[in-house]
Protein backbone atom coordinates (compact mmCIF):
# COMPACT_ATOMS: atom_id res chain seq x y z
CA UNK A 1 0.00 0.00 0.00
CA UNK A 2 1.57 3.31 -1.03
CA UNK A 3 2.15 5.33 1.78
CA UNK A 4 1.63 9.03 2.49
CA UNK A 5 3.70 12.00 4.21
CA UNK A 6 2.93 15.66 5.78
CA UNK A 7 5.28 18.33 5.34
CA UNK A 8 4.04 21.67 6.71
CA UNK A 9 0.44 22.04 5.87
CA UNK A 10 0.70 19.65 2.45
CA UNK A 11 -0.46 16.03 2.47
CA UNK A 12 1.19 13.63 -0.07
CA UNK A 13 0.34 10.53 -1.24
CA UNK A 14 -2.33 9.45 -3.95
CA UNK A 15 -5.10 11.32 -3.24
CA UNK A 16 -3.74 14.68 -3.25
CA UNK A 17 -1.45 16.57 -6.11
CA UNK A 18 2.16 16.32 -6.46
CA UNK A 19 4.05 17.43 -4.38
CA UNK A 20 6.45 19.35 -6.51
CA UNK A 21 10.05 20.93 -5.03
CA UNK A 22 12.28 23.35 -6.78
CA UNK A 23 15.43 22.66 -5.93
CA UNK A 24 17.57 25.60 -5.98
CA UNK A 25 21.15 24.73 -4.38
CA UNK A 26 22.79 26.83 -5.30
CA UNK A 27 21.40 28.48 -8.23
CA UNK A 28 21.56 31.80 -6.06
CA UNK A 29 25.16 32.45 -7.00
CA UNK A 30 25.30 33.54 -2.81
CA UNK A 31 23.43 36.18 -3.62
CA UNK A 32 20.32 36.41 -0.92
CA UNK A 33 18.36 38.71 -3.02
CA UNK A 34 18.78 35.99 -6.02
CA UNK A 35 17.56 33.15 -3.16
CA UNK A 36 14.59 35.59 -2.80
CA UNK A 37 13.53 36.00 -6.11
CA UNK A 38 14.07 32.19 -6.63
CA UNK A 39 11.58 31.38 -3.83
CA UNK A 40 9.39 34.10 -5.53
CA UNK A 41 9.21 32.68 -8.68
CA UNK A 42 8.65 29.22 -7.26
CA UNK A 43 5.93 30.33 -5.29
CA UNK A 44 4.13 32.05 -7.83
CA UNK A 45 4.99 28.95 -10.05
CA UNK A 46 2.93 26.75 -7.71
CA UNK A 47 6.07 24.77 -6.10
CA UNK A 48 5.06 23.31 -3.12
CA UNK A 49 8.16 24.04 -1.30
CA UNK A 50 11.95 25.30 -2.34
CA UNK A 51 15.24 23.54 -0.91
CA UNK A 52 18.67 24.58 -0.62
CA UNK A 53 22.06 22.89 -0.30
CA UNK A 54 23.81 22.77 3.07
CA UNK A 55 27.08 21.97 3.70
CA UNK A 56 29.84 22.00 6.60
CA UNK A 57 32.45 22.00 3.72
CA UNK A 58 35.24 22.22 5.56
CA UNK A 59 34.40 18.90 8.00
CA UNK A 60 33.10 17.69 4.56
CA UNK A 61 35.62 17.63 2.37
CA UNK A 62 39.28 15.95 2.89
CA UNK A 63 41.90 18.87 3.06
CA UNK A 64 43.02 17.73 -0.83
CA UNK A 65 40.06 18.18 -2.05
CA UNK A 66 39.05 21.22 -0.35
CA UNK A 67 42.25 22.86 -1.59
CA UNK A 68 42.27 21.57 -5.00
CA UNK A 69 42.77 24.16 -7.92
CA UNK A 70 39.61 24.74 -9.32
CA UNK A 71 39.51 27.07 -12.02
CA UNK A 72 36.94 27.27 -14.44
CA UNK A 73 34.18 29.14 -16.24
CA UNK A 74 32.07 28.10 -13.59
CA UNK A 75 33.92 28.92 -10.50
CA UNK A 76 33.37 31.12 -7.99
CA UNK A 77 36.92 30.54 -6.09
CA UNK A 78 40.71 29.61 -6.93
CA UNK A 79 40.17 26.47 -5.42
CA UNK A 80 37.40 23.77 -4.42
CA UNK A 81 37.09 25.00 -1.15
CA UNK A 82 36.76 28.79 -1.55
CA UNK A 83 34.49 27.91 -4.51
CA UNK A 84 31.88 26.30 -2.24
CA UNK A 85 32.29 28.21 0.63
CA UNK A 86 31.35 31.47 -1.60
CA UNK A 87 28.05 30.16 -2.12
CA UNK A 88 27.18 28.60 1.50
CA UNK A 89 25.01 30.72 3.36
CA UNK A 90 25.59 31.02 7.10
CA UNK A 91 22.87 30.87 10.20
CA UNK A 92 21.43 34.55 9.76
CA UNK A 93 20.93 33.79 5.69
CA UNK A 94 19.23 30.71 6.53
CA UNK A 95 16.96 32.47 9.46
CA UNK A 96 16.18 34.96 7.04
CA UNK A 97 15.38 33.10 3.96
CA UNK A 98 13.15 30.56 6.48
CA UNK A 99 11.24 33.68 7.36
CA UNK A 100 10.55 34.80 3.96
CA UNK A 101 9.70 31.03 2.58
CA UNK A 102 6.97 31.81 5.79
CA UNK A 103 5.89 35.23 4.35
CA UNK A 104 5.29 33.28 0.99
CA UNK A 105 3.75 30.17 2.51
CA UNK A 106 5.98 27.92 0.73
CA UNK A 107 7.52 25.08 2.40
CA UNK A 108 11.35 25.69 3.14
CA UNK A 109 14.12 23.10 4.13
CA UNK A 110 17.57 21.82 2.47
CA UNK A 111 19.92 18.96 1.62
CA UNK A 112 21.96 17.96 4.55
CA UNK A 113 25.64 16.43 3.48
CA UNK A 114 26.83 15.90 6.70
CA UNK A 115 26.18 15.78 10.54
CA UNK A 116 26.96 19.22 11.18
CA UNK A 117 24.96 20.28 8.71
CA UNK A 118 21.83 18.52 10.15
CA UNK A 119 22.26 19.83 13.66
CA UNK A 120 22.50 22.94 11.64
CA UNK A 121 19.50 22.53 10.07
CA UNK A 122 17.61 20.67 12.99
CA UNK A 123 18.29 24.00 15.19
CA UNK A 124 16.19 26.11 12.44
CA UNK A 125 13.64 23.55 13.23
CA UNK A 126 13.01 22.52 9.43
CA UNK A 127 9.92 20.96 8.71
CA UNK A 128 11.85 18.28 6.47
CA UNK A 129 14.73 16.82 5.62
CA UNK A 130 16.36 15.58 2.04
CA UNK A 131 19.60 13.07 1.72
CA UNK A 132 21.27 13.38 -1.47
CA UNK A 133 22.00 10.30 -3.74
CA UNK A 134 25.52 10.04 -2.41
CA UNK A 135 25.00 9.29 1.10
CA UNK A 136 22.37 6.45 0.23
CA UNK A 137 25.37 4.22 2.09
CA UNK A 138 25.81 6.89 4.49
CA UNK A 139 24.17 4.94 7.62
CA UNK A 140 25.03 7.06 10.37
CA UNK A 141 24.22 10.10 8.59
CA UNK A 142 20.70 8.64 7.62
CA UNK A 143 20.26 7.42 11.49
CA UNK A 144 21.05 10.90 13.24
CA UNK A 145 18.90 12.69 10.68
CA UNK A 146 16.02 9.93 11.11
CA UNK A 147 16.37 10.59 15.06
CA UNK A 148 14.89 14.22 14.59
CA UNK A 149 11.35 12.49 13.84
CA UNK A 150 11.20 15.08 10.91
CA UNK A 151 9.38 13.29 6.72
CA UNK A 152 12.53 12.52 4.99
CA UNK A 153 13.63 12.43 1.56
CA UNK A 154 16.50 10.41 -0.23
CA UNK A 155 17.35 10.30 -3.27
CA UNK A 156 18.90 6.97 -5.00
CA UNK A 157 20.87 7.96 -8.11
CA UNK A 158 24.35 5.73 -8.22
CA UNK A 159 22.15 2.82 -6.41
CA UNK A 160 21.61 -0.82 -6.77
CA UNK A 161 18.38 -2.00 -5.57
CA UNK A 162 20.51 -3.40 -2.28
CA UNK A 163 21.37 -0.19 -1.72
CA UNK A 164 17.80 1.70 -1.13
CA UNK A 165 16.44 -1.58 0.71
CA UNK A 166 19.45 -0.68 3.11
CA UNK A 167 18.09 2.35 3.44
CA UNK A 168 15.16 1.46 3.52
CA UNK A 169 15.54 -0.33 6.45
CA UNK A 170 17.91 1.95 8.13
CA UNK A 171 15.37 4.38 8.71
CA UNK A 172 12.05 3.31 8.89
CA UNK A 173 12.54 1.22 12.20
CA UNK A 174 13.51 4.82 13.59
CA UNK A 175 11.01 7.43 11.45
CA UNK A 176 8.08 6.12 9.14
CA UNK A 177 8.28 9.66 7.48
CA UNK A 178 10.18 8.76 4.32
CA UNK A 179 9.92 9.35 0.85
CA UNK A 180 12.24 7.33 -1.83
CA UNK A 181 13.12 9.21 -5.17
CA UNK A 182 13.91 7.61 -8.32
CA UNK A 183 16.94 9.25 -9.15
CA UNK A 184 19.76 9.15 -12.07
CA UNK A 185 22.96 11.22 -11.04
CA UNK A 186 24.01 11.85 -14.37
CA UNK A 187 24.46 16.05 -14.69
CA UNK A 188 21.85 16.26 -16.72
CA UNK A 189 20.72 12.98 -17.49
CA UNK A 190 20.05 11.34 -20.31
CA UNK A 191 16.57 9.97 -20.97
CA UNK A 192 17.77 6.61 -21.76
CA UNK A 193 18.85 6.35 -18.22
CA UNK A 194 16.42 7.80 -16.13
CA UNK A 195 14.57 4.18 -15.51
CA UNK A 196 11.02 5.65 -14.58
CA UNK A 197 9.88 2.14 -14.25
CA UNK A 198 11.35 1.71 -11.23
CA UNK A 199 9.11 3.95 -9.52
CA UNK A 200 6.64 1.35 -9.68
CA UNK A 201 9.28 -0.98 -7.97
CA UNK A 202 9.53 1.24 -5.65
CA UNK A 203 5.77 1.60 -4.49
CA UNK A 204 5.68 -2.39 -4.39
CA UNK A 205 9.09 -2.70 -2.51
CA UNK A 206 8.58 0.11 -0.10
CA UNK A 207 5.28 -0.40 1.60
CA UNK A 208 4.65 2.83 3.71
CA UNK A 209 6.71 5.22 1.76
CA UNK A 210 5.50 7.48 -0.41
CA UNK A 211 7.22 7.16 -4.02
CA UNK A 212 8.62 10.17 -6.00
CA UNK A 213 11.13 11.05 -8.76
CA UNK A 214 14.06 13.68 -8.98
CA UNK A 215 14.79 14.77 -12.39
CA UNK A 216 18.07 15.64 -13.72
CA UNK A 217 16.83 15.73 -17.02
CA UNK A 218 16.00 18.47 -19.23
CA UNK A 219 12.50 19.37 -20.08
CA UNK A 220 9.30 18.82 -18.13
CA UNK A 221 7.78 15.85 -19.82
CA UNK A 222 9.40 12.96 -18.02
CA UNK A 223 7.50 14.31 -14.86
CA UNK A 224 4.01 13.61 -15.68
CA UNK A 225 5.26 10.26 -17.13
CA UNK A 226 7.26 9.71 -13.69
CA UNK A 227 3.76 10.91 -11.88
CA UNK A 228 1.16 8.53 -14.19
CA UNK A 229 4.10 5.69 -13.23
CA UNK A 230 3.33 6.44 -9.09
CA UNK A 231 5.62 9.29 -8.27
CA UNK A 232 3.58 11.96 -5.63
CA UNK A 233 6.91 13.80 -5.00
CA UNK A 234 8.49 15.50 -8.26
CA UNK A 235 11.80 17.43 -7.60
CA UNK A 236 13.77 19.35 -10.45
CA UNK A 237 16.46 22.08 -10.07
CA UNK A 238 15.37 25.38 -10.65
CA UNK A 239 16.89 29.02 -12.17
CA UNK A 240 16.11 31.86 -13.04
CA UNK A 241 17.89 31.76 -16.27
CA UNK A 242 19.54 28.43 -17.62
CA UNK A 243 22.53 30.72 -19.11
CA UNK A 244 23.81 31.82 -15.75
CA UNK A 245 27.20 30.79 -14.48
CA UNK A 246 26.83 27.76 -12.59
CA UNK A 247 26.89 23.97 -12.93
CA UNK A 248 23.49 22.93 -12.18
CA UNK A 249 22.01 26.10 -14.52
CA UNK A 250 21.76 24.46 -17.94
CA UNK A 251 19.79 21.45 -16.68
CA UNK A 252 17.67 23.43 -14.05
CA UNK A 253 14.07 24.77 -15.49
CA UNK A 254 13.23 28.23 -15.50
CA UNK A 255 10.20 29.83 -13.66
CA UNK A 256 8.20 29.57 -17.08
CA UNK A 257 9.10 25.37 -17.13
CA UNK A 258 8.46 25.16 -13.37
CA UNK A 259 4.83 27.01 -13.91
CA UNK A 260 4.35 24.34 -16.47
CA UNK A 261 5.56 21.65 -15.21
CA UNK A 262 2.92 22.14 -12.10
CA UNK A 263 0.22 22.69 -14.39
CA UNK A 264 0.62 19.70 -16.48
CA UNK A 265 1.21 17.31 -12.92
CA UNK A 266 -2.31 18.82 -11.86
CA UNK A 267 -3.93 17.93 -15.06
CA UNK A 268 -2.59 15.06 -15.57
CA UNK A 269 -3.95 13.81 -12.07
CA UNK A 270 -6.88 15.35 -13.06
CA UNK A 271 -6.95 13.18 -16.09
CA UNK A 272 -6.23 10.13 -14.47
CA UNK A 273 -9.99 9.88 -13.19
CA UNK A 274 -10.96 7.18 -10.54
CA UNK A 275 -10.53 4.34 -13.26
CA UNK A 276 -14.24 4.21 -13.66
CA UNK A 277 -15.70 4.50 -17.22
CA UNK A 278 -19.07 6.98 -16.94
CA UNK A 279 -20.48 9.12 -19.80
CA UNK A 280 -19.80 12.91 -18.97
CA UNK A 281 -22.59 15.42 -19.75
CA UNK A 282 -20.32 17.50 -22.02
CA UNK A 283 -20.32 14.17 -24.00
CA UNK A 284 -23.89 13.45 -24.76
CA UNK A 285 -24.46 16.26 -27.74
CA UNK A 286 -21.48 15.43 -29.48
CA UNK A 287 -22.44 11.28 -29.63
CA UNK A 288 -25.87 11.74 -30.49
CA UNK A 289 -24.68 14.09 -33.27
CA UNK A 290 -21.81 11.27 -34.68
CA UNK A 291 -23.76 7.94 -33.41
CA UNK A 292 -25.97 6.34 -35.17
CA UNK A 293 -29.65 5.11 -34.73
CA UNK A 294 -31.76 2.27 -36.42
CA UNK A 295 -33.75 3.82 -39.44
CA UNK A 296 -36.40 2.53 -41.39
CA UNK A 297 -34.83 1.53 -45.07
CA UNK A 298 -38.10 2.06 -47.01
CA UNK A 299 -41.77 2.42 -46.37
CA UNK A 300 -43.21 -0.42 -44.69
CA UNK A 301 -46.98 -0.81 -44.03
CA UNK A 302 -48.49 -2.14 -40.56
CA UNK A 303 -47.77 -5.58 -39.55
CA UNK A 304 -44.56 -5.91 -41.92
CA UNK A 305 -42.09 -8.14 -39.87
CA UNK A 306 -38.79 -6.53 -40.22
CA UNK A 307 -36.00 -8.31 -41.90
CA UNK A 308 -32.30 -7.16 -42.82
CA UNK A 309 -33.23 -5.33 -45.53
CA UNK A 310 -35.82 -3.02 -44.00
CA UNK A 311 -33.21 -0.96 -41.86
CA UNK A 312 -30.66 0.96 -42.23
CA UNK A 313 -27.68 2.98 -39.68
CA UNK A 314 -28.28 6.49 -40.12
CA UNK A 315 -27.12 9.09 -37.73
CA UNK A 316 -28.15 11.09 -35.92
CA UNK A 317 -28.33 8.91 -32.98
CA UNK A 318 -30.35 8.93 -29.95
CA UNK A 319 -32.75 6.10 -31.63
CA UNK A 320 -32.47 2.74 -31.18
CA UNK A 321 -29.15 1.79 -30.96
CA UNK A 322 -27.44 -0.45 -34.02
CA UNK A 323 -26.51 -3.21 -31.57
CA UNK A 324 -30.44 -4.03 -30.96
CA UNK A 325 -30.35 -5.11 -34.75
CA UNK A 326 -30.63 -8.81 -34.04
CA UNK A 327 -33.30 -8.29 -31.43
CA UNK A 328 -35.80 -6.02 -33.11
CA UNK A 329 -35.75 -8.53 -36.58
CA UNK A 330 -38.82 -11.00 -36.71
CA UNK A 331 -40.79 -8.25 -34.97
CA UNK A 332 -44.42 -6.91 -36.57
CA UNK A 333 -44.67 -3.10 -36.57
CA UNK A 334 -47.49 -1.91 -35.02
CA UNK A 335 -48.24 0.95 -37.25
CA UNK A 336 -46.83 2.06 -40.98
CA UNK A 337 -43.59 3.61 -41.74
CA UNK A 338 -41.76 5.65 -44.00
CA UNK A 339 -38.43 5.87 -45.62
CA UNK A 340 -35.76 7.32 -43.03
CA UNK A 341 -38.27 7.10 -39.91
CA UNK A 342 -36.48 6.28 -36.95
CA UNK A 343 -37.23 3.21 -35.15
CA UNK A 344 -38.61 2.80 -32.03
CA UNK A 345 -39.40 -0.23 -29.69
CA UNK A 346 -43.19 1.75 -29.28
CA UNK A 347 -43.59 0.93 -32.78
CA UNK A 348 -42.90 -3.15 -32.26
CA UNK A 349 -44.46 -3.27 -28.99
CA UNK A 350 -41.72 -3.61 -26.94
CA UNK A 351 -41.14 -2.04 -23.35
CA UNK A 352 -39.57 1.52 -23.41
CA UNK A 353 -37.53 -0.16 -20.35
CA UNK A 354 -35.60 -2.37 -23.51
CA UNK A 355 -34.35 1.24 -24.57
CA UNK A 356 -30.35 1.47 -24.11
CA UNK A 357 -28.49 3.88 -22.93
CA UNK A 358 -27.57 6.38 -25.60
Amino acid sequence: MAGTLRIGRHEIGDSTDCYVIAEIGHNHQGSLDKARELFREAKAAGAHAVKLQKRDNRGLYTKAAFEKSYDNENSFGATYGEHREFLEFGLDAYRELQAYARELDIDFFATAFDLASADFLEALDVPAYKLASGDIKSRPLLEHVARFGKPMIISTGGALIEDVERAYETIMPINPQLAILQCTAGYPASFEELDLRVIAQYRERFPGAVVGFSGHDSGIAMAVAAYVLGARVVEKHFTLNRAMKGTDHAFSLEPVGLRKMVRDLQRTRAALGDGQKKIYNSERAPIVKMGKSLVVARDLPAGHVLRREDLVMKSPGGGVPPYELDRVLGKPTLAPLHEDDFLSFEVLGMPNSELARS
